[in-house]
């Protein structure tokens, strides 16, 4: 360790997830959190969170294996969850008949653990067998098991792999590739450094290697495709984010590098090779711009061919948000001013894009496979919202309208509310989007009590969605809600998320200072009534807001954040993250990491706003040690920061609905308490 990561931390202790002397601290936290948090309005915000989480109204998300189409659902009565199925026609009526095929919470109670689901991966083309993904607490490392779906039940000598961070695949009935972390043979970043073809009834230690990366690299992975027409495996060496060599391999056949981009998002799928550039990619002398489509037989090109179709070619204002790969052409997600526009790419018509029909414009979009293992089907299932619309679930094609088969009910009334799209002028000139969700009326004097949230990292794009919670507790009370596209993020495009990468993560949190400034020159709020809240890179965005423009706000939530940036690449995964953030270790990377690392840059005698800083226990994504050390320093200088760690969730709120209500609860008490409704 260099100098520039040595230190002198007198708060290290507290990165001990589980040492006693930091979990007496933590509770003590808890109890003093609670006591000011718990007021008489928490436990009504909280029976309404909890009845939204739990409600039957939900509309349940389904993906179709075969002939049923499977859900996996919580509620009062299943807090932990069931894993259930029925047929698409039973779904599309007022009170399906769902088959239960597995009790989370029965499994919790009999195995004594406290099992959070992560998914399963079903073995086309007749879905008997299930590898299901199970994690302790929420954590990312999980257990994978193997289900019987006749018997309802694991298959006691089936594929079992152990707590671990994990990624497998299913090549066959009796062969998966798993790439894990179980074993200890990892990459620095903690991730599997190899993948392994492990057969049915030998150990995974006497799997053979068939794929590996270098140990400096951040994971290896691979997957398998079931399409009839097309088998092949899918290596993938991700070096870095943003940095991947992949690797073809059809079935039977020997294994092909990709000649491509390390910086490219690539897909393939139905013979087609499609690649989304995010640097100017040139070939046979075209210049495709970041953030471009473009498409080519697969075997065309590694026969040498470099033939490439344009698909999608992006504007100023217009980026592809992500694609579906169908075997008819490519639907688009396409992001026009953060709003979505949904495009079909028809591949048997060279690529011609035109809308899908009967969408509504100005609305938020997501679209999805119904059946992904069908790759006949062209079955889309749209859910169709906005910040004041409640969720609809259309399912229609391509080429044909959509109808609505479910439809969520309000859930807060949003009469006397609207919606306004505003920009805010960066200090470089650069016009800074935001949306706000407000009352009609006027401000009072003072502004509008507003909740300012936003993320700026990592190419996520932050789009309009059914404000469920913040619009019941907040906006249906007289507060506003605004959600900043600043930089770093994906709205539009690459372009937009490489500048707000290392160095320019500082441009991206002044970004949000922007916002919050735009708010007050407009007359909509004022700083002692605008809340910053952010989680994750966001809590590490309005951990600058406290530290770097304090007098811009009157309150901060920041949530599992990353905050010591000296120390964030020795922590759990954050190794991962160099790309993003620049490596402490290197004098270069400090001199500008050094003025975004908001624990560094806590100072005495400063006039920071009130905070309210949480995470969980089993977070082993960002280390939980960066919110315990930044609380612990601030109220050590007497400042007023108040901390709540749950004690499962991972990188989220809470392991089931009653931990999530409470969690968001105690934040919109604090809101209530500090910007004011």
């Amino acid at each position: 360790m260099n100098e520039f990561a040595r230190s002198d931390d007198p708060y290290l202790w507290l990165e001990e997830i589980e040492g006693e002397r930091a979990l007496e601290w933590v509770e003590a936290q808890n109890r003093a959190s609670c006591a000011r948090l718990c007021d008489d309005r928490f436990a009504a915000d909280r029976a309404v969170l909890t009845a939204q989480f739990n409600s039957d109204a939900r509309i349940p998300a389904i993906v179709q294996r075969g002939e049923f189409v499977y859900n996996f659902w919580t509620d009062a009565a299943h807090q932990r969850g069931v894993w259930r199925r029925t047929t698409l026609a039973a779904y599309r009526g007022v009170a399906p008949d769902w088959d239960m095929l597995l009790d989370l919470d029965a499994l919790c109670v009999s195995q004594g653990e406290s099992w959070v689901w992560h998914g399963a991966q079903t073995l086309a083309p007749d879905h008997a067998r299930a590898l299901i993904s199970l994690s302790p607490g929420g954590s990312d490392a999980g257990v994978v098991r193997e289900f019987d779906i006749a018997t309802r039940r694991f298959v006691g000598d089936g594929f079992v792999v152990p707590i671990a961070k994990t990624s497998v695949s299913w090549v066959d009935a009796d062969t998966v590739l798993l790439a894990s972390a179980y074993g200890g043979d990892v990459t620095a970043s903690g991730y599997a450094r190899t993948v392994r073809q492990w057969r049915r009834g030998t150990a995974i230690e006497a799997a053979p290697v068939v794929f590996e990366v270098e140990a400096s690299d951040m994971a290896a992975s691979a997957s398998c495709s079931h399409d009839p027409a097309y088998r092949f495996i899918w290596f993938s060496r991700t070096i870095a984010f943003y940095r991947n060599q992949y690797f073809y391999q059809a079935l039977g056949g020997s294994r092909v590098r990709l000649d491509l981009p390390e910086d490219a998002d690539v897909d393939i799928g139905h013979g087609r090779l499609l690649v989304r550039p995010r640097s100017a990619f040139a070939v046979s002398g075209v210049v495709y711009a970041p953030g471009s489509l473009v498409a080519i037989g697969v075997d065309d090109f590694i026969a040498g061919s470099q033939a490439f179709a344009p698909v999608f070619t992006p504007t100023p204002k217009r980026a592809l948000e992500s694609w579906i790969n169908l075997k008819s052409g490519l639907v688009l997600t396409v992001l026009d001013n953060v709003a979505s526009v949904i495009e079909f790419a028809d591949a048997a018509a060279g690529w011609a894009v035109r809308p899908v029909p009967g969408l509504s414009a100005n609305s938020a979009i997501s679209v999805r496979q119904l059946a992904p293992d069908d790759y006949e089907s062209d079955a889309l299932l749209f859910t169709v919202s906005g910040f004041l619309t409640p969720d609809s679930l259309m399912l229609g094609t391509p080429n044909v309208a959509p109808e609505v088969i479910k439809q969520l009910p309000a859930q807060f009334d949003a009469a006397g509310l609207m919606v306004r799209q505003y920009e805010a002028i960066a200090a470089d000139g650069t016009a800074i989007p935001y949306f706000m969700v407000a009352p009609e009326a006027p401000p009072r004097d003072g502004g509008f009590p507003t909740y300012l949230y936003g993320y700026g990292g990592f190419e996520i794009s932050l789009t309009p969605y059914y404000l469920a919670t913040q619009g019941a507790l907040w906006c249906a009370k007289g507060g506003a809600f605004v959600l900043a596209n600043i930089r770093g993020g994906g709205e539009f495009g690459p372009e937009w998320h490489k500048a707000g990468v290392r160095e320019g993560k500082k441009i991206a949190q002044d970004d949000f200072a922007a916002v919050a400034a735009d708010l007050v020159t407009r007359g909509l709020s004022t700083p002692a009534r605008i809340l910053g809240s952010g989680g994750s890179n966001g809590g590490l965005l309005v951990g600058n807001m406290l530290t770097r423009h304090p007098d811009l706000f009157g309150a901060i939530i920041c949530a599992v954040p990353l905050l010591d940036m000296r120390r964030y690449t020795k922590l759990l995964a954050g190794h991962s993250w160099i790309a993003e953030y620049g490596d402490p270790d290197v004098a270069e990377d400090w001199a500008f990491l050094q003025e975004i690392s908001a624990y560094q840059l806590v100072r005495q005698e400063q006039h920071y706003p009130p905070v309210f800083i949480n995470t969980t226990r089993r977070d082993d994504r960002v280390h939980p040690g960066h919110a315990r050390k930044m609380a612990a320093k601030l109220q050590n200088f007497g400042y007023d920061a108040l901390y709540y760690e749950q004690a499962e969730g991972g990188h989220g709120a809470g392991a089931d609905a009653a931990q999530r209500a409470f969690f968001y609860a105690l934040g919109f008490a604090f809101a209530r308490q500090t910007v004011g409704i």
